[in-house]
């Protein structure tokens, strides 16, 4: 039996970008450890759509 690992995959998209209107998303998949991080993650990532370092939040 297989035991389930903390380890999860969450997808972070981009706050600046739905703010600005412009089509498209900038979103990066990554992992988080669940147990150390209960929380929504939130990252400095860089946007190619806007070409600049924007703010990242986890989604769903």
């Amino acid at each position: 039996m297989a035991k389930k690992g903390n380890r999860i995959q969450v997808i972070l998209e981009c706050t600046e970008h739905k703010e600005s209107g412009m089509h498209g998303t900038s979103r990066y998949i990554t992992t988080k450890n669940r147990k150390n991080t209960p929380d929504r993650m939130e990252l400095k990532k860089y946007n190619p759509i806007l070409k600049k370092m924007t703010v990242h939040k986890e989604i769903k």
